[in-house]
């Protein structure tokens, strides 16, 4: 699924062609998503767009009357279209501006959402959040902290949104691998010396990936519809039974919080 690089990448995207732009309708053909979309959703209509912003895995889409909150899920995409084609059967979302552009939300599997926020509110899906990944709020003393009596496995730890947001699979095992850190590793065993390490790395790998275009495994690509280049660069992740290319023993794989990881046991300790 697209994960934080990947919609960073899609806001980066749209944002020039829609930003400061006047909604003139959204057409919405299939309410029914991973949630019904709100019937607000239409209060869109005639507003300027005031900032496009990425809060965790979520486009936040802002104007004066309120805010739409977009999340790709499995399979979702966003395409900015200047004479677009007679709706496909999975383009369920139009967002019609007055300068005769479309962005079209397409989702075949219908787990994204298209949510609404009133202004001044804060949406319950964002309540719980952790800091975002590429600022100084994430840093080795916050994660030390959070981790204290924790005894689940790193690599969980770190996909969890209250604790950082937007670390996904992906990026999980690679920074993992990065910075020689063993995924099943309990949270409160990671020292204030491998936290700083992973820190580093996660902030590293994210960067890279975004300005990379995102990682095209099966159904990512960038709002332009080229796909994202990061998976070139990946070191373990969909590499089981491949030589790591560090030490050259075979990359392992095994379920971790029923996700696939991909490790090297002799690289991570």
């Amino acid at each position: 699924m697209p994960e934080l690089p990947e919609v960073e990448v899609s806001r980066l995207g749209i944002s020039p062609h829609l930003l400061d732009e006047t909604i003139k309708e959204i057409v919405v053909r299939q309410r029914q998503l991973r949630w019904l979309i709100p019937e607000e959703i239409h209060q869109l209509h005639g507003q300027a767009i005031t900032s496009i912003r990425r809060r965790a895995k979520y486009l936040l889409i802002e104007t004066e009357a309120g805010t739409a909150i977009v999340h790709l899920g499995m399979s979702g995409s966003l395409r900015v279209l200047e004479n677009p084609p007679p709706a496909d059967k999975h383009d369920h979302v139009d967002l019609v501006l007055s300068n005769g552009k479309v962005m079209r939300y397409n989702d075949p599997r219908r787990f994204g959402a298209w949510l609404w926020c009133p202004p001044g509110a804060s949406h319950e899906l964002l309540a719980n959040c952790g800091p975002e990944p590429l600022t100084e709020e994430f840093c080795a003393d916050w994660m030390l902290e959070r981790a204290k009596n924790k005894r689940v496995a790193v690599k969980t730890f770190i996909m969890n949104n209250a604790n950082v947001v937007g670390v996904g699979n992906i990026y999980a095992c690679e920074s993992l691998f990065s910075a020689g850190i063993h995924p099943t590793t309990p949270a409160y065993k990671v020292t204030l010396t491998q936290w700083q390490r992973l820190v580093a790395e996660i902030k590293r790998v994210l960067a890279q990936a975004i300005a990379q275009g995102g990682t095209t495994l099966k159904d990512f690509s960038q709002s332009d519809g080229k796909p994202g280049y990061f998976a070139q660069e990946l070191q373990v992740y969909g590499r089981a039974n491949q030589p790591c290319q560090q030490c050259t023993e075979p990359i392992e794989q095994m379920k971790i919080g029923q996700r696939n990881t991909f490790f090297c046991s002799h690289c991570q300790q």
